[in-house]
């Protein structure tokens, strides 16, 4: 085999399904390799989505998934994904192709220092330098990105090693050079290439997969907590994307045992991230609104993988009398501007299983639970009161209402924008656990076509929406080409209110200037039909009930649709900028 070969092979051992590319000479045997495995290869029209199509990938699954691009700007140009895995804490493993180890920097095509670039935004970053160590830095690259707080990991393969021996020995042909001079050259391009395939023919991939251990919480911490939480009156819950990490595993088995866990401690809770959807649709414990007040007047805040960060104003939302417990895989985040009374680092979704074992609900948290729950009725009604209202255009809010009717019970919702995808956290409900995916903290544009890329192959029988504000849209509006492509009917909804309205809200206002928010009320329904999707236009009101049937029919018959809504303003989120 080839080094590409012994990759794909590697890659087959460690159960990868899928690989995200965008296809390059300096990869092509990885590539190759994989097709002939039988490892689907998913190839997308920006490496900045191959990467984002494997961050949904892992988060979904709960395992490391692969990207793999080519050198030079194949690779800067995935950095803002990696990132964004690296914030989010998501297990992506990146595959760069290189400039031939002989050529680094003497000017080579596309050849630039690309450890330097990754190394401060990934675990892990490795070159190899002899064909045979292919197959095991693989394996270290998924063990690596599972391992304690997962993350990104970044393997440079020069090209060098990734195709056979004998074409290789070609590129390194003699020298041209004459006398001493022209000797030396060649004795020593022979030796590399000896050097580059010694061992190649007798490596063998490892057929053992190691799982990562599971941080698990000290009896101690869990029993403490449980003390703590019995002297509580006023307590509430707050659950983050890290408690998901690993939800996806065993075909979700973790996330049901976290779902039960919670149910079992009767705690009126919050989810953020991907935990939204934990509890299904209307759970009673499940609060949607008014968090900031809630943690004002809680008595004890436990937060399960979710850092005291701008989301509960640096912390300062939670009042100093107030017990808190933190639970968090890092000593960073766990004490992240507030120290918690009680901070245990360990697996959240563990530590909660293990505290819903000897902690017991209470019954005289029933009426706090009611006091919650009546704000949640109260801001409800506020949301009907708006979505009733007449704009010029489709009021948004309306237009999230009749999507949550419509959506099928196994969709997986995807957000990508400001304003708009803003307006929809509020308004739409995820069906279960790991389906709806957003950015996370790093707040990141542009994920929404790789995110339903990586969702859509997860979960090919589900229906995947993709609610992209039309700025953000143009990021990866491209995608829509891939979907045609490989066959996913993503229905993408886009609001189009010729702007980036979220900006606008606080600069206009502020500022009195509306400069670079403006943008041009572009037919994104022409566009996607020009990519070989379906495209529908919805300007009235009292069209939208086809529209997205219409929808809905195009997507069950196999094809991608964007709908471009056109939507009016409201001021369902005036003065909501965060920084």
């Amino acid at each position: 085999m080839n080094g590409g070969e012994l990759i794909a092979e590697a890659l087959s051992v460690q159960g990868v399904e899928s690989i995200f590319t965008l296809c390059g000479g300096h990869i092509s045997p990885i590539l190759v390799g994989c097709k002939e495995r039988e490892i689907r290869v998913v190839d997308v029209r920006d490496e900045v989505s191959a990467v984002f199509a494997a961050d949904a990938t892992a988060r979904i699954t709960g395992r490391p998934a692969v990207a793999a691009v080519t050198a030079g700007p194949g690779a800067t140009n995935t950095i803002t994904a990696v990132k964004n895995a690296q914030l989010a804490q998501s297990p992506v493993v990146l595959l760069g192709g290189a400039a031939a180890t002989v050529l680094r920097g003497r000017g080579s095509l596309q050849d630039i220092d690309q450890l330097a670039l990754f190394e401060p935004h990934v675990k892990w970053a490795a070159s190899a330098e002899q064909v045979r160590e292919l197959p095991g830095m693989v394996e270290t690259a998924f063990r690596v990105a599972a391992a304690g707080v997962p993350g990104p990991v970044f393997v440079e393969c020069p090209v060098d090693l990734l195709y056979g021996q004998d074409l290789v020995r070609k590129w390194y042909a003699e020298s041209r050079a004459k006398g001493l001079r022209g000797w030396l050259i060649n004795r020593y391009l022979r030796r590399h290439v000896d050097r580059l395939f010694k061992g190649a023919d007798d490596v063998t991939v490892n057929r053992q997969v190691e799982e990562p251990p599971v941080s698990e919480a000290e009896p101690k911490a869990v029993k403490k907590a449980a003390a703590l939480l019995s002297k509580a009156k006023r307590p509430l819950l707050i659950i983050g994307s890290q408690a998901l990490v690993r939800g996806g595993q065993d075909g979700g088995r973790g996330a049901e045992a976290l779902a039960a866990a919670v149910e079992s401690l009767g705690l009126p809770v919050y989810l953020a991230g991907s935990a939204r959807g934990l509890l299904g649709r209307d759970h009673p414990l499940q609060r949607r609104h008014r968090r900031r007040g809630a943690v004002r007047e809680a008595d004890l805040v436990l937060l399960a993988g979710f850092p005291a960060d701008f989301r509960l104003d640096y912390g300062r939302q939670i009042r100093s009398q107030a017990t808190l417990i933190g639970v968090n895989l890092t000593d960073e985040e766990l004490n992240l501007n507030r120290t918690p009374k009680l901070g245990v680092v360990a697996d959240p979704a563990h530590f909660l299983v293990e505290l819903a074992k000897v902690a017991k609900p209470r019954a005289r948290w029933s009426r706090w639970i009611e006091t919650l729950s009546a704000a949640d009725r109260e801001r409800e009604a506020e949301i009907d009161a708006t979505a009733a209202e007449k704009v010029e255009g489709i009021n948004p809010v309306d237009l999230f209402r009749q999507i949550e009717e419509v959506a099928e019970e196994n969709s997986v919702l995807v957000v990508d924008g400001g304003d708009f995808v803003a307006t929809a956290a509020y308004t739409l409900r995820p069906r279960g656990p790991l389906r709806w995916l957003d950015p996370g903290a790093f707040g990141t544009l542009g994920v929404g076509g790789g995110f339903a890329l990586g969702a859509a192959l997860c979960r090919p029988s589900a229906e995947v929406w993709l609610i992209w504000g039309d700025g953000s849209s143009a990021y990866s509006l491209a995608e829509i080409d891939t979907f045609v492509r490989h066959g996913l009917p993503v229905i993408a909804v886009i609001g189009n209110d010729a702007g980036w309205t979220q900006i606008a809200r606080e600069q206009v206002p502020i500022l009195g200037d509306d400069v670079a928010t403006v943008l041009a009320p572009t037919s994104y329904h022409r566009v996607a039909e020009g990519y070989g999707g379906e495209g529908l236009l919805l300007e009235r009101p009292e069209d939208t009930p086809r529209v997205l049937a219409r929808a809905k029919e195009l997507a069950a018959e196999g094809r991608p649709v964007v709908i471009n809504a056109h939507i009016g303003a409201t001021d369902f989120r005036k003065g909501s900028i965060s920084i």
